[in-house]
């Protein structure tokens, strides 16, 4: 059964598609957001397979919602009143586009394409607390522990993997390490590191410190990390 989240500002567009899943074989709507925030504090504590995603919503738009999820994220289908932002949506991998109003045969479209896409990713690595990455250091292959994992840290070619006893500069790209790491688990707070939430000692101006280092957080991330963390 494919999980789906249906995340609009416009009450009456949620139900057209809410109504237009109801038709669909093996998927279930398990909730309706009416703006991102509210949609990326879900998915953080609920298992979402697929995003039907309006782009112009208040605050935080349907397309810098898809940037700060990463490529760990749900499958996304735009679901549009425009067609401007096509190409600037397909440059992110999604899906697919479609533009309101939606008709049930192309509804239906975009369906087979993310079950197609779900279809491929479920041989892909499960997490799990007590799992693992394999990384290759000097000339061997190593087992890491994702809860092991602190920060990584971007070096120009190399990423750095730092854990409590010992830093991993493995040949890679940030991009890459995002990619393999549960979304659950890390976010990132710069263009250059990606923290596990859980091994955030303090934040402070302009930045944390996670095992007494202290790493710094660009604006652009700042709010979505204090929403993940659910300050009081």
């Amino acid at each position: 059964m494919i999980r789906a989240l249906i995340i609009d500002d416009n009450k009456i567009a949620r139900s057209i598609l809410s109504r237009l899943a109801s038709a669909v074989n093996d998927l279930t709507i398990v909730g309706e957001c009416s703006d991102a925030m509210e949609a990326y504090t879900y998915m953080m504590d609920n298992p979402v397979d697929l995003l039907l995603l309006d782009i112009e919503m208040p605050g935080m738009s349907g397309l810098e919602l898809t940037r700060n999820l990463g490529n760990a994220r749900p499958v996304i289908i735009f679901t549009t009143s425009k067609k401007e932002y096509a190409a600037e949506a397909f440059e992110l991998n999604v899906a697919d586009y479609l533009v309101k109003p939606v008709v049930p045969a192309r509804f239906e479209q975009a369906m087979a394409k993310a079950k197609e896409i779900l279809e491929s990713n479920r041989e892909e690595v499960k997490w799990a607390d007590d799992e693992f990455i394999f990384i290759r250091d000097a000339h061997i292959v190593r087992r890491l522990k994702v809860d092991d994992i602190l920060y990584a840290e971007a070096m120009g070619d190399y990423v750095k993997l730092h854990t409590p006893q010992k830093f991993y500069a493995i040949h890679t790209t940030l991009k890459s390490v995002e990619e393999r790491l549960p979304a659950g688990k890390f976010i990132r707070i710069h263009r250059s590191y990606i923290v596990a939430v859980s091994k955030i000692d303090t934040l402070e101006d302009g930045g944390a410190v996670v095992a007494h280092k202290f790493i710094p957080i660009a604006d652009a991330y700042r709010k979505v990390l204090t929403k993940r963390m659910n300050i009081l």
